[in-house]
C-alpha cells in the first residue's frame, strides 16, 4: 500500500449527496430570485457554508447577514443528510479495508458538524476515521491552500504523504498546490470537469474501490 493516510472529501466523494447540497445552496438564491451562473456549484463547493454565505453577499448582493444565511442553508440540508442520502458504491467496503491494512483515514469537508455528524452516525461510518473535520473547524475554506497544510500539521505527516481524494476541480488543484498527492474521483456532479481534475491530479478512480491499487 502506496499511501498510509487519507484525506477524503464527503459530499460527492463519500456520500451521494451533491443533489441535496446544491439544492440546500442554490434555494437561497432561487428564493430571492437572483439568476446565477451555471458553474455556480464548482464556485461555491469548496468555501464551506459560511464562504459561500459570504459569497453570496458580495457577489449577488443579498441582504441577510451571513449567519442567517447559514442557519437556512442547513435547514434545507439537515433532513436529507440525517435520513437519506447514502454512501457511495464501495465506500464502506473500501475504507474498512484500508483501514484493516493499517491506513488512518480522516474527513475534510466544507460540510458542518450538523449533517455532516449526523449522516455518518446513520451510515455507521463514523468509526473508520481518526479524524473528521470540517472547514469550519480551520476557520477557512477547502480553496486555502493553509487548510490543507495545517490538516496535514494535525495529522501529524508531511503534507506530501498524504492522498486527498475529492471529486470538485477547484479543491483538487488547490490541495496540489499546498503540496498534497491528490486523487480525482467520479461524481456525476463534476462529469464536465473529469478531464481537468485528471489533468490536475496525481490519480484519479472512477470507484473507491479502486484505490486500492494505487
Amino acid at each position: 500500500m502506496k499511501y498510509k493516510s487519507y484525506l477524503f472529501d464527503f459530499d460527492g466523494t463519500l456520500v451521494d449527496s451533491m443533489p441535496s447540497y446544491v439544492s440546500a445552496m442554490s434555494v437561497i438564491l432561487d428564493e430571492a430570485g437572483v439568476r446565477y451562473e451555471s458553474d455556480l456549484i464548482k464556485i461555491i463547493t469548496p468555501l464551506g457554508y459560511l464562504g459561500t454565505a459570504r459569497y453570496y453577499r458580495e457577489h449577488y448582493g443579498l441582504s441577510e447577514s451571513e449567519e442567517d444565511i447559514v442557519i437556512r442553508m442547513k435547514k434545507y440540508a439537515y433532513d436529507e443528510y440525517a435520513y437519506r442520502i447514502p454512501a457511495k458504491e464501495k465506500v464502506v467496503e473500501t475504507l474498512t479495508g484500508l483501514k484493516n491494512l493499517g491506513a488512518d483515514l480522516h474527513i475534510l469537508t466544507a460540510s458542518p458538524h450538523e449533517v455532516l455528524d449526523v449522516c455518518l452516525s446513520r451510515l455507521g461510518m463514523t468509526e473508520l476515521f481518526t479524524n473528521i473535520w470540517s472547514c469550519d473547524d480551520f476557520g477557512t475554506g477547502k480553496a486555502d491552500p493553509q487548510i490543507y497544510t495545517a490538516a496535514a500539521k494535525r495529522i501529524g505527516r508531511n503534507v506530501s504523504e498524504i492522498l486527498f481524494i475529492d471529486d470538485n476541480l477547484g479543491a483538487c488543484k488547490t490541495a496540489k498546490l499546498a503540496g498534497m498527492r491528490v486523487c480525482g474521483i467520479y461524481d456525476k456532479s463534476s462529469n464536465e470537469y473529469v478531464a481537468q481534475i485528471k489533468s490536475a491530479a496525481d490519480h484519479y478512480v472512477y470507484s473507491m474501490d479502486e484505490l486500492k491499487n494505487l
